[in-house]
Parts: structure tokens; C-alpha cells; sequence
């Protein structure tokens, strides 16, 4: 029996989830439900599928180091389960950065892969087992297999596969379409033939490389070689998506049928869809309180939030941002996005509160000159050894007890207590307790941005110099 192998592609900005999604936190980093994040149940999702020393997470530096601290959050990864592209190149050049992982980890040409991107939502986790059952058969009989999902309305949003001919628990692939117009999406969805592209895909490693070698002889002449000189020629490699690298082009191409409640969370519409519902079919989500209205997803986590005699809205409130669209037009949050952008506006970047390797902040005032965060550390962790050249820094301690570095010198703060920091001045911040430390930080200066951190030292393997992650 051949061994399976997983691969999780942690990439995608998610800027249609604006505001809760920001360039600096993507989707995949966000719980959108009730408890782990989307990359986390992607994990565990694909624990069921393959044992944690056969899988991978490929991700870019900036992220590598969150990808491997929420994985650990969850399930006990091993320490190089992140692969890490040295520049972003789409999926093809990603899956082929990690099918050479899994030849340099000891999987043989008979062994199936399993790809899935880390910002899905599957509902029904029994019914994604299933489908993946049915992928490995028929990649084992040599097809590259794709799922594909049961469409529920004609999105536009999509690329779509029509099925072909039947394959014992399969189907041929006739045709793929990109991203249909409306008129041409109900035609698809009222056929019944036509299926929603997860970017789930499944092979064998003997497949994949027969089909690479006929699809893309430029990617294959990388992938022939050892590990490290691939890496060396990755930036060299085109930036194209698997699908119109190798799918699309490939002859032996079959598609197994998922309906697991699957969905991208390409949009708030899309989330709405898949959230269970009350009896108004409102979707709630944290401190919410609904009077007379119905259709509505409200999204309201920092405080309460009232509605009266509306319908089919969605509402999502964030530290420093509102969202209010109707139903049916989050598509065109991303516009807003880029209007953001334009204006050089931190809103479309910046998250207030974000995620970090050694724990979490929140920005809790941020106005000319000053701003005051929360920071928790988690236990056992710490910053990295920085310094800033525009901005000075005060700590005060409010549980816990911090380490603090302060040029040469090392000193133990404790609650109620608090250590001032000057510019250019090296430091760094740490929990050496058992519990989460917990600090306030003022910030003074002429420039108060995330960028203005050179970093000399640091745990995550993250960049030693400026960066927008502390």
C-alpha cells in the first residue's frame, strides 16, 4: 500500500475579508468560527488524511515562523513542518517546493500526495474523508485527481470543471472554464455537469512527474534536481498557478465529487452562506443583539452592536474599521480595499490586533505621536533583540514577570513595575514564567510604524533587519 503525504499551501491575502482580514494577517490566520483558525482546522483536517511526520505546510518567510506556531497550537508538528519560499511564485512553483520536501523526506514515486490550501472551510469533515478515499484510488490508477464541489448557486467567483465520462467513484475531466459570467454560471449550475475548482488536488509523485515533464518542461527542468539547487532556481521559475501549469494541460485528469459544506471564504457572502443561522437566518457572531431583522451577518467581537427593522446586511466591526454592505455585494470590498491603499490609509494593512510566534498584541490607541498596546507574551517565549531608531518605548508590566534586555543589561520587572527604552536602544522582551506575561507598551516619536524595527537577533528565523513584525 502506498504511503499518503500532505501538503498545505498557507498563502492567500484574503483582502475581500476586509476588516477583519488585513495584508499583515491574512485569512488563513483568522477565526472566522467559534475557536481555531482556518489554518488550524485545515491541520487537523488533514490529520485524518495523513500521519504529521508525512505532511508539510509551505508558506512564505513572512509567515513561516505563525504558520509553525499556530500548527503546534494544535497538533505536535515536527520542527522543519514549515517549508519556506524564498519568493512568492503561485501554487505550481509552491507544490513543486514541496513534492522535492517529500522526495528529500523518503517518499517514493509510488506514494500519494494530498493538496489543500489552509483558508477552506469543510463542514463535514466525514464527507471530505470520504472524497479523499476516492481521490487516492484513482491516483493510484495514475490520474492527477482533482475535488470538486457540488455548486450551490451560480457563483462568478469561481473557476468550474465539467465532468466527463464516469470512473467507477469518479468522472473524466471534459473541460475546465475560468471564471464564468452570470448568464453562463446558471447555465452551469442547472446542468448538474459542472463543478466548483477547490484547488484540492491528488497524485502520485510518478504522475506528477510524467505530467510536469509533458505540461511545463521549465518547471520540470528544476524539479529533476536535488533540494537545494531548486531552491537556488526558485526564483528564477515562472509565477503560474497549477492549474494552468500542469492540470489543464495534463491527459490523465479526473475529478472526485466533494459536498462537505465546502467553502473558499472568498467573501463575507460566501461565510454567510456555510454559518449556521437562527430562526431569522441571521448569523451572529460575538456581542450581538438583533431586534425585527432577518438575513443579516453581523460580526461584532470588541463590543455590543444593535440592529433594528434591517435586513440582508452584513455588518462587520473591527478596533478601527466598519463594514456595512448588503447581501450580495461583498464582492466589492476589495475595491475598497485599493481605495485604501491609494490614500496610503494603515487600515488596509494593519491589523489592530494580530497573531505573533511568541504570543499576541492589540492596539488599543494610536494617535500622532503615541500609541498603547497589549501585548501577551506566551510562557518560555520572546521577542526578538531589536532596536528602533524613531520611536522610544515604555513597559509596564500587568501580569507576569518579564525579562527585559536592555543593551548589556538583564533585569527581572515585575507586575507594577516598569522599564523605559530609548531609541536605538537594544533590547528584548521575555516570559521566563509559566504563565502569560502581560504588558502594556507606550510608544513616543516622530514615526510610530511597524517598519521601524531592526531586529539582530531572533528565534523565528525571521529576517535580521527591518521588518513589520516585532
Amino acid at each position: 500500500m502506498p504511503d499518503i503525504y500532505g501538503l498545505i499551501l498557507a498563502g492567500g491575502s484574503g483582502v475581500r475579508l476586509w476588516p477583519r482580514s488585513r495584508e499583515e494577517l491574512p485569512k488563513q490566520f483568522l477565526s472566522l468560527r467559534k475557536g481555531d483558525t482556518m489554518l488550524q482546522d485545515t491541520v487537523m483536517r488533514m490529520l485524518r488524511v495523513a500521519p504529521v511526520d508525512f505532511m508539510y505546510a509551505v508558506a512564505g518567510g513572512r509567515w513561516s515562523a505563525l504558520v509553525a506556531y499556530q500548527a503546534r497550537e494544535v497538533a505536535r508538528v515536527p520542527d522543519d513542518f514549515v517549508i519556506e519560499e524564498p519568493v512568492g511564485r503561485n501554487t505550481a512553483p509552491a507544490i513543486l517546493l514541496g513534492c522535492e520536501a517529500l522526495r528529500r523526506r523518503g517518499a517514493s514515486k509510488d506514494d500519494v500526495v494530498v493538496v489543500t490550501p489552509s483558508d477552506h472551510i469543510v463542514s463535514d469533515v466525514a464527507a471530505f474523508d470520504a472524497a479523499i478515499a476516492r481521490a487516492t484510488a484513482a491516483a493510484s490508477a495514475g490520474y492527477m485527481v482533482m475535488l470538486g464541489i457540488t455548486p450551490t448557486h451560480p457563483e462568478t467567483g469561481f473557476g468550474y470543471i465539467k465532468r466527463g465520462a464516469p470512473l467507477g467513484d469518479c468522472f473524466e475531466v471534459e473541460r475546465f472554464v475560468e471564471k464564468p459570467d452570470p448568464e453562463a454560471a446558471e447555465s452551469y449550475v442547472q446542468s448538474g455537469e459542472y463543478f466548483w475548482n477547490s484547488g484540492i488536488f491528488v497524485f502520485t509523485l510518478e504522475t506528477f512527474e510524467r505530467e510536469l515533464e509533458r505540461t511545463s518542461p521549465d518547471l520540470f527542468a528544476a524539479f529533476g534536481k536535488d533540494y537545494d539547487a531548486f531552491l537556488e532556481e526558485f526564483e528564477t521559475l515562472p509565477s503560474i498557478s497549477f492549474d494552468c501549469a500542469v492540470m489543464e494541460k495534463a491527459e490523465r485528469v479526473a475529478m472526485v465529487e466533494l459536498d462537505a459544506g465546502w467553502s473558499d471564504v472568498g467573501s463575507w457572502d460566501a461565510l454567510y452562506d456555510v454559518l449556521k443561522k437562527d430562526g431569522f437566518r441571521n448569523v451572529r457572531i460575538g456581542d450581538v443583539m438583533l431586534q425585527d431583522s432577518k438575513n443579516c451577518l453581523v460580526d461584532s467581537r470588541n463590543h455590543l452592536t444593535a440592529m433594528i427593522d434591517v435586513e440582508d446586511l452584513l455588518v462587520v466591526d473591527s478596533p478601527d474599521a466598519l463594514l456595512i454592505a448588503r447581501r450580495g455585494s461583498s464582492q466589492k470590498v476589495r475595491t475598497i480595499v485599493e481605495r485604501l491603499k491609494t490614500g496610503v490609509r494603515r487600515e488596509a494593512t494593519q491589523a489592530t490586533e494580530s497573531a505573533r510566534p511568541w504570543g499576541r498584541y492589540k492596539i488599543l490607541c494610536e494617535e500622532e505621536r503615541f500609541k498603547i498596546k497589549r501585548i501577551v507574551i506566551n510562557p518560555g517565549k520572546r521577542l526578538s533583540l531589536q532596536y528602533h531608531h524613531h520611536r522610544s518605548e515604555h513597559w509596564i508590566v500587568v501580569r507576569g514577570t518579564a525579562l527585559i534586555t536592555l543593551d548589556e543589561n538583564e533585569r527581572f520587572v515585575h507586575e507594577g513595575e516598569s522599564v523605559f527604552i530609548p531609541r536605538n536602544a537594544l533590547h528584548r522582551l521575555e516570559n521566563p514564567g509559566k504563565i502569560d506575561l502581560e504588558i502594556v507598551e507606550v510608544q513616543g516619536g516622530e514615526y510610530l510604524g511597524e517598519d521601524d524595527i531592526v531586529r539582530v537577533d531572533d528565534d523565528y528565523r525571521r529576517t535580521c533587519s527591518k521588518s513589520p513584525e516585532a
